[in-house]
């Protein structure tokens, strides 16, 4: 029997406790499960089909395929099985089922840090997309955050590659998402990352301001590169350690563009370590876009199975209140990247010390 998704999870947990609220962990490749989904109609669904709604929900899904569900009794709406294509309004919960879904391994030890009434901070592990690509839908950021955390409706606020690991603002609901990413870039003012790169900068500090483009004769469609007329992006960088053939280098978001810090980085000759796309001209990307599979002799040559960029820092002011939130946990592989070519993290664990007032523990507010 299908046990359908509520509005309920909050894990077993006390709403107000002393540690991080923790989830998940690694989902198998490829393993076969009862998928459940849920979404509610947004303003342009309204008085749509359901089919057109759900259609783009999941893209190996056909249209037969949604219309044997149906037949089957796997899609509810407002609790209701439904039994014919009908048409959905703005506030109606969709609930389906996909019996044997199969999606490719992702690590689902997300983190929350804190959070108040409206907004929240998720530590999003390596390796997690946090949006539905072609490969998984069922075990993203958001989806997981809607079935395990207290926020059924939670929306993201913006976003972080599926292999950087960090900090990310999610919205309790749609609502309070649209008002704040209405001005996202005037309360947020404050996007720190650190990157383990290859070799060793000739500078200690650089303002870079180099304009981002995607490129029309790249191998790679969806590869940024710096050009006179990209859009312009803007990176502050500071040398924190520097080992024996890689560094350690915070890195000060000052604009929001795609793969800004991996384009800029790779631009000034000292790509992140792993980066599939940004190191070696991008081989291993293509070898796995076209083979759907990285060998164990290929993640030695890339030195980790995911690219060393992590968010560890946001600081925000809203309504006057201003807030920071510093992630204590540094990913295990850039731990061992570091140590391997004696890259000192220091300089991160005393930035830690005189931030942990603001690393707050999990403080659920109804």
């Amino acid at each position: 029997m299908v046990s359908w998704l509520t509005k309920k999870h909050a894990m077993g947990m006390n709403l107000i406790t002393l540690t991080p609220m923790m989830c998940g962990g690694i989902i198998p490749t490829k393993t076969g499960m009862i998928a459940e989904f849920e979404f509610t109609v947004n303003a342009k669904q309204h008085q749509k089909p359901l089919l057109e709604c759900v259609l783009p929900m999941i893209p190996y899904l056909s249209l037969e395929k949604w219309q044997d569900l149906i037949h089957k009794g796997l899609v509810r709406r407002n609790g209701v099985v439904v039994e014919h294509a009908e048409t959905v309004s703005e506030g109606d919960v969709i609930a389906y089922v996909v019996p044997d879904h199969s999606e490719d391994e992702v690590n689902t030890r997300w983190r929350w840090l804190w959070n108040d009434a409206d907004i929240a901070v998720i530590a999003k592990p390596e390796n997690l997309p946090v949006n539905r690509t072609t490969r998984n839908v069922y075990n993203t950021l958001i989806q997981l955050l809607r079935r395990e955390s207290p926020w059924p409706d939670a929306h993201l606020l913006h976003r972080l590659d599926a292999e950087t690991s960090g900090l990310l603002l999610v919205g309790r609901n749609n609502d309070v998402a649209k008002q704040r990413q209405a001005n996202l870039n005037q309360w947020l003012h404050t996007k720190e990352y650190l990157a383990v790169v290859k070799g060793a900068p000739s500078w200690r500090h650089m303002s870079l301001s180099a304009p981002l483009k995607e490129r029309s004769d790249s191998d790679i469609r969806s590869k940024m590169y710096v050009q006179h007329d990209g859009k312009v992006s803007e990176t502050e960088l500071e040398v924190l350690s520097v080992g024996k053939g890689a560094s350690l280098i915070l890195c000060r978001l000052k604009s929001g563009r795609k793969h800004q810090i991996r384009a800029h980085l790779a631009h000034l000759g000292l790509p992140i370590i792993g980066d599939k796309m940004y190191s070696m001209d991008g081989q291993y990307y293509l070898k796995r876009v076209s083979q759907h599979y990285l060998s164990a002799g290929d993640y030695e040559a890339l030195e980790s199975d995911h690219h060393l960029l992590h968010c560890w820092r946001l600081g925000w002011q809203w309504n006057g209140q201003k807030q920071v939130v510093v992630d204590d946990h540094i990913p295990a592989n850039m731990k061992r990247v570091c140590d391997h070519y004696g890259v000192s993290l220091a300089s991160v664990m005393d930035g830690l010390d005189q931030h942990q007032h603001c690393a707050l523990p999990f403080h659920f507010h109804e």
